[in-house]
């Protein structure tokens, strides 16, 4: 197993929290990670059937069998366990006693919020970042063969084609899971649905235009945007606040978590179409955005990311709320640095004056740059992109 960056973070929770909460996409090292960090623990898959019927019938019992705690493996499948989890934890009062991980949100957080209030330290594991993957040696050599790829680990701890293994993730986990949180009828409908967000990561949110695209009503589209999020296949980055005197859009921007589930949704066969492909620069966007969210998430942060536009257009592609700062930073997919590159950043830092901080500019290229006003960094220098533990 690749070493991930989040495991210094689950243990270091595991020592004031009772319960350690490790949740993220489908396939995204989840099980491992908590495995290896406790492995002092006993592992409980509640996807085995017998084990999840006994959860279920009894689950004083159960827990019973676990004294010193355990991994609750797909834990929101069992609901009735969490007023229990709550009891034996108060009564026992070490730190680290059940690590509960859950690759839907929706019935996770629920037991969370309504027993688990306040006992539990939580970690977002998505896919490989560009960090782990340096560090092993195994990021991929080219920019357009890593988008191509993407970042789930069973692509790189085992040799599969990208584009059979996306498939079978969508058949086998996705389709799968969808059907348990909420009744699709039409599945053709949503697969068009899938698709049609994958074409537009990167882009303003518009649920009018998908749902007329796909034939689904307002209010299915909505829903279905929801449990996308839930299942970690998209987010919406939202805008930031602030206005500096200007009319700003309100709607927020879609984005899909993996470049490599995005390209092969939308029919990208093979890393050699990318550098022509329409959707390149989109796809690079959702790389860089989602490598700044993995730094905020291996750390158990919540995420302050953000995007700001207005309505003539202007725009900034991201901007980091530090609470004291706002960091501006620009993505553009190109090898070759133009002026070009760095007119959203002037705007946007005239407008902010004093509340701004150090403007970044993230790029396809190889070379890092520091120029007056801002920090050039190429796609593989994600060490020193802010947030991260490297740098601003």
């Amino acid at each position: 197993m690749l070493p991930r960056n989040a495991q210094a973070t689950l243990q270091t929770l595991a020592r004031g929290y009772p319960f350690i909460a490790l949740t993220g996409p489908r396939q995204s090292g989840k099980t491992t990670l908590s495995r290896l960090a406790f492995a002092e623990k006993p592992y409980v898959s509640l996807e085995d059937p017998d084990t999840l019927e006994f959860a279920l019938a009894d689950p004083r019992r159960f827990l019973a069998q676990y004294p010193d705690g355990a991994i609750l493996d797909e834990a929101q499948r069992a609901p009735a366990l969490f007023s229990y989890l709550q009891t034996l934890a108060d009564g026992d009062g070490r730190m680290g006693l059940y690590i509960l991980t859950g690759s839907q949100q929706f019935g996770l957080f629920a037991g969370i919020t309504q027993s688990l209030a306040g006992r539990v330290g939580l970690v977002q594991l998505l896919p490989f970042s560009i960090r782990e993957l340096q560090d092993a040696a195994q990021l991929p050599d080219t920019l357009d063969a890593f988008l191509y790829q993407g970042c789930y680990p069973p692509l790189y701890d085992r040799p599969l084609a990208p584009g059979h293994w996306h498939a079978n993730y969508v058949a086998t986990y996705l389709e799968r899971d969808l059907r348990q949180l909420v009744n699709i009828r039409d599945l053709t409908s949503f697969r068009r649905f899938l698709r049609l967000c994958a074409g537009r990561t990167g882009q303003l949110l518009n649920l009018s235009s998908l749902a007329n695209d796909c034939g689904i009503s307002h209010n299915t589209a909505k829903s279905w945007i929801s449990i996308l999020e839930a299942s970690y296949i998209l987010f919406l980055l939202p805008p930031h606040h602030r206005n500096f005197n200007k009319r700003i859009v309100k709607t927020p921007k879609l984005y899909f978590y993996d470049t490599g589930l995005a390209a092969w949704l939308m029919g990208i066969q093979n890393s050699e179409q990318l550098p022509t492909h329409p959707h390149r620069g989109a796809l690079f966007e959702t790389l860089i955005v989602t490598e700044l969210l993995k730094g905020r998430y291996n750390q158990a942060d919540i995420s302050n990311l953000f995007f700001w536009r207005d309505n003539t257009g202007n725009e900034v592609d991201v901007v980091l709320d530090t609470g004291s700062r706002l960091i501006p930073l620009e993505i553009k997919s190109g090898q070759t640095i133009t002026p070009d590159f760095f007119r959203p950043l002037s705007k946007w830092l005239a407008w902010a004056g004093e509340e701004a901080g150090r403007a970044y500019l993230v790029y396809g290229g190889e070379q890092d740059q520091t120029r007056q006003q801002c920090t050039v960094l190429s796609w593989r220098s994600a060490r020193s992109f802010p947030g991260s533990s490297a740098g601003t």
